[in-house]
């Protein structure tokens, strides 16, 4: 006599049984639900345990629980794990919180070498320690459990977020100078310079250019062979060269020097060409940096002979951001600098004096506008 189930068998409503569908197929949903949405079609659709256990190939007391669920709780709830006592915590939150504060201390504060904590580390210290700071639970941690208890609050002991600390304490005043300087040009370049100022100058120095040659020759891009430049990857260094160059942020044009390095005399040379560019008689205002040699006393000793012609405007210690001329060396980085090869300094120089000459060619106005609106509009007299 043939073996009748006794069993009882699942009814399923049409939009259920499409989405059971359409999980049994699905490549994205967690592997466990598809297989117990398979389970719930093949057993409506009339198959046996053994059967559906055999295709599978799983086994008879999973397939069971799974029809159990469906046939108690519903189709939904068969799918999903059903909320377990699971393991007593025994884990205390003073001692988590020993493990957390272990974690806010370097390393090498506690004896060892390293400078950041790997999970590893952590869990071994703890397990070292744990008794004799009363947290016997401790005595087995592993590093799993270490990384659940950081993740919880969270602390990430090996990772590093740089910052930049702000040591200038008049960081806000000289900022706010420096924002006027934008505001003014604004003004400048919509209603006309003044009589009083001739020129206004970002001023920076790129230094460290690095001129590296090849040791073969560069290989063309050909179709169907290879895209893109070839190029073998070892290199002859010649040196460096140092740039200093004032971007003008009414018209856009560059004032450049390229030198072997930037002292005060590459300084007081820019500032000759500065003072030969633009018409006599009226100032010249800089937005610079607070570089040693922008107040030494072989610059200063060279605006003495110049009085009245040159305005600098200091920008605060780690504030460059405030200057314009920072976007010229990006661009200047993003295009000729970019995988850039010569025989020499001298070509190197060349190359580089050659693109201020196109740059000039046709200029491009910086503008600034982060932050002007904390200037009241009234801050600036045309």
């Amino acid at each position: 006599m043939p073996f009748v189930s006794t069993r009882a068998q699942l009814v399923l409503s049409e939009p259920d049984a499409i989405w059971l569908r359409h999980l049994a197929q699905s490549r994205t949903a967690a592997a466990a639900k598809v297989q117990r949405a398979q389970i719930l079609l093949r057993y409506w659709q009339g198959e046996t345990v053994s059967a559906i256990a055999t295709v599978l190939r799983t086994n008879r007391p999973k397939i069971e629980r799974c029809l159990s669920k469906a046939l108690q709780l519903g189709v939904r709830a068969a799918l999903q794990d059903l909320p377990g006592r699971g393991r007593p915590t025994r884990i205390s939150d003073e001692e988590k919180a020993w493990v957390v504060n272990l974690a806010c201390q370097k390393p090498k504060e506690l004896g060892y070498a390293q400078e950041l904590w790997t999970t590893r580390l952590l869990a071994k210290h703890i397990r070292n320690h744990c008794r004799r700071a009363g947290h016997d639970n401790l005595a087995k941690l592993g590093r799993g459990t270490v990384s659940k208890i950081l993740a919880a609050h969270p602390v990430r002991p090996h990772k590093l977020e740089y910052y930049l600390e702000r040591r200038d304490p008049e960081f806000a005043t000289k900022m706010i100078e420096v924002l006027h300087v934008h505001r003014e040009v604004e003004v400048w370049r919509s209603q006309g310079l003044p009589a009083e100022v001739v020129g206004v100058l970002s001023y920076d120095e790129k230094p460290g250019i690095q001129a590296i040659g090849n040791t073969a020759p560069d290989l063309p891009p050909v179709p169907g062979r290879h895209r893109a430049v070839g190029r073998d990857h070892e290199y002859k260094r010649h040196g460096t060269l140092s740039l200093l160059a004032g971007i003008d942020l009414l018209s856009g044009e560059v004032l450049g020097l390229v030198r072997d390095r930037h002292r005060s005399a590459e300084f007081v040379e820019f500032l000759q060409l500065a003072n030969q560019h633009y018409p006599p008689g009226a100032r010249i205002r800089l937005v610079l940096d607070n570089h040693s040699a922008h107040i030494s006393r072989e610059t200063r000793a060279y605006l003495a002979g110049v009085p009245n012609r040159f305005d600098f405007v200091f920008t605060p210690q780690h504030g460059s951001w405030l200057n314009l001329v920072e976007s010229f060396f990006a661009k200047l980085a993003k295009t000729l600098l970019r995988g850039i090869r010569v025989h020499s300094k001298q070509e190197l120089r060349t190359r580089i004096e050659l693109y201020l000459q196109e740059v000039n060619q046709e200029p491009v106005v910086f503008k600034w506008k982060y932050k002007l609106e904390m200037l009241p509009a009234e801050s600036v007299v045309p």
